[in-house]
């Protein structure tokens, strides 16, 4: 059963809108508080801080895509890439192992009046949003956007402070203070960063 979702602004980056949870619920209530290995956790009802951050700063420097092949993996709700096809970048994928997910950013993208695609060859830019949350998943993504950036892509990513997340690989672009749901985060606002990979020939 999918959660019951409204059409809400985004805290961040107000000028988009996403179906999301439409109470103060945590990610696993709406599992009744159970995992299973076999069904994707609905990540993609809410907004996380580093979507958010990513999306925010796209918006407000719209050159880093306009005209550009986009990715988002792990997309998610859809955030990064809708905002990176406000900013008119030339194709946007919305990337995620949820079929769900991908279900949902292309519905929200329907809702901010966008398009995206399921695949574009050879991005020129790829977007990660809050994928560096467990240790199994950050070494995947690691390699995922290294090898993205091996092939000559700028790569963005968003992250607010996770655990796992490779911050040798990267340079900081800028922070935000990203307003979250007390009962998703324990707190009310997380300071997320907008990280670019750098050149596999200056990793440190």
């Amino acid at each position: 059963m999918l959660p019951t979702t409204t059409l809400q602004p985004v805290p961040l980056a107000p000028e988009l809108q996403l179906h999301l949870v439409d109470r103060p619920v945590g990610l696993f209530d709406l599992t009744g508080g159970e995992f299973r290995s076999d069904v994707p956790l609905p990540f993609w009802a809410f907004v996380w801080a580093g979507g958010q951050a990513l999306a925010r700063h796209l918006l407000d420097h719209p050159e880093l895509v306009a005209g550009r092949r986009v990715r988002d993996v792990a997309t998610g709700s859809g955030v990064a890439a809708i905002a990176a096809a406000r900013c008119g970048a030339a194709e946007v994928e919305a990337s995620d192992i949820d079929p769900a997910a991908v279900d949902a950013a292309h519905r929200n993208a329907a809702a901010n009046g966008v398009t995206l695609r399921d695949r574009v060859s050879d991005p020129e830019v790829v977007l990660a949003g809050d994928v560096f949350y467990s240790p199994t998943v950050a070494p995947a993504m690691t390699s995922l956007l290294l090898a993205a950036r091996k092939r000559g892509a700028t790569v963005l990513v968003g992250d607010p402070g996770r655990g796992y997340f490779p911050e040798r690989l990267f340079e900081l672009v800028t922070e935000y203070v990203v307003p979250v749901p007390a009962v998703l985060e324990e707190a009310e606002a997380l300071t997320t960063g907008v990280w670019k990979m750098r050149s596999p020939r200056n990793k440190l």
